[in-house]
């Protein structure tokens, strides 16, 4: 079996607006640091996305994947490589639950490169990932929708 890397953070906001920003996959380019595009290429019978194109890049890993969802419940979203042409494998979760006045996402993360690489690099690749997306999910759920169309924001 892979070995997995994963990490929690605690976002202040309820899961349902956790799971809005993790579902809303057009805006990803927005908040996380590796996708660059994504496209919806087919939804579930509830809207929610089942096939998602993302053209990626983290770095070491530059790559344009197609990802299929699974969705538990109004908490728990899943994802498992279609294709990819630096992959071999690529699962990850996002799990939701309530935490005090907020929501705690653990985020699971298994990667596997067609390339040789040394296991203590991957797991190093996937903890960068992993703790950027949580940093970024973080980030845009707590500072609640954008309206793109007001420009953007400055910060001091």
């Amino acid at each position: 079996m892979a070995e997995h890397t994963s990490s929690s953070i605690t976002i202040e906001a309820a899961p349902a607006d956790v799971m809005g920003v993790i579902a809303d996959f057009a805006r990803y380019p927005d908040w996380t640091g590796e996708v660059k595009e994504a496209e919806v290429l087919a939804t579930d019978s509830q809207g929610r996305a089942e096939q998602v194109r993302l053209v990626m890049d983290a770095g070491a890993i530059k790559d344009d994947q197609t990802l299929g969802y699974t969705w538990t419940g109004d908490n728990e979203v899943s994802w498992t490589l279609v294709k990819s042409q630096m992959l071999r494998a690529l699962d990850g979760s996002y799990l939701l639950a309530p935490k005090g006045g907020g929501t705690e996402v653990t985020y699971r993360l298994t990667v596997d490169v067609k390339i040789p690489m040394l296991g203590m690099i991957k797991r190093k690749a996937e903890k960068v990932i992993i703790d950027r997306a949580l940093a970024g999910l973080k980030k845009r759920v707590e500072s609640g929708p954008k309206d793109s169309a007001a420009g953007p924001e400055k910060t001091l």
